[in-house]
């Protein structure tokens, strides 16, 4: 079977990981565990989630002409994505995420550097890019506009597309209309429908198109007027920063090989569940040949 094609536009950062026994509260100071530096952003998540299931992943993003830069490319280029078009550009730093992960849940702050650099100029100039895919996989840790405008091309050319929109703003009416599936968690869900000021019409637009990631509560389906319930894989959590990301990667993995979207979206959840037994975004995404181990070994169909 020929391999799934899959475009990533989005956010390549450096992640600055920090362990620590639980968050802090406001105006406290705790002794952490461990520090380390793992390639991150959302956009390089996902793109090497997919590949790591099997895809072939293209890669469209900005860095810096730092070390960061040339460490996070290395290391999407050892994954077999193709990074050709990722620029690099000058006297500026390469995105960072500063996360604190505890046990049970993990806080984040985004610095975006180069990723604030991809513009409506470098969307168009991938246009036959987004063409010969069979997905286009967003997230919004990139300016809107070419979040909008690279929307506007792949509908423009028949290819299916998945939006996470996460850091949650706020999103025109037009964007949510031409998006195929939007992946919001929870909390982005709640601002996500309360934010587009739409009609009661409007937002149920909306939720004909979201899958909706909850966590340890699983995976919420809304598609054809139904609403889908997929319970959690119970696993032994190290780290849930990857899990979202690892999730929206094997959705668009799982689409591209004709699955249907409820099929599609139980796979995923599977993958995201594996996803959290190990520490960093990337580290703990599994090969397609982990997740049919995993299968097996849970009884899982």
């Amino acid at each position: 079977m020929a391999k799934s094609k899959i475009t990533v536009i989005g956010s390549i950062n450096m992640d600055l990981v920090t362990s620590t026994s639980r968050i802090p509260k406001v105006g406290e100071t705790l002794l952490g565990d461990s520090f380390h530096t793992i390639p991150g952003g959302k956009g390089a998540n996902q793109a090497v989630a997919a590949a790591r299931l099997g895809a072939e992943v293209t890669m469209i993003g900005a860095v810096g002409d730092d070390s960061f830069g040339e460490t996070v490319v290395n290391n999407l280029t050892s994954h077999g994505i193709n990074t050709e078009d990722i620029i690099r550009i000058k006297d500026c730093s390469t995105g960072i995420a500063s996360i604190t992960v505890s046990d049970r849940d993990n806080s984040i702050i985004v610095v975006p550097g180069a990723n604030d650099h991809i513009t409506l100029d470098i969307i168009e100039q991938n246009e036959d890019k987004i063409k010969n895919s069979d997905i286009l996989l967003l997230q919004l840790e990139i300016p809107l506009e070419s979040v909008i405008r690279a929307v506007q091309l792949a509908k423009k050319h028949n290819t299916l597309t998945i939006l996470n929109p996460a850091p949650i703003r706020k999103l025109p009416m037009e964007l949510l209309e031409m998006v195929d599936y939007l992946t919001p968690n929870e909390h982005e869900q709640t601002l996500l429908f309360g934010s587009t000021g739409g009609t009661e019409k409007e937002v149920e637009m909306l939720k004909e198109k979201c899958i909706v990631t909850k966590g340890s509560k699983g995976v919420m389906l809304y598609h054809n007027g139904d609403c889908l319930e997929i319970p959690s894989i119970q696993v032994e959590a190290v780290d849930t920063t990857g899990a979202g990301d690892s999730f929206n990667g094997a959705l668009a993995f799982s689409l591209c090989a004709g699955t249907k979207i409820e099929d599609g979206c139980r796979f995923a959840n599977v993958v995201g569940a594996i996803s959290v037994t190990k520490l960093g975004a990337q580290t703990g995404m599994p090969s397609i040949k982990e997740v049919d181990e995993f299968l097996q070994a849970n009884k899982l169909n």
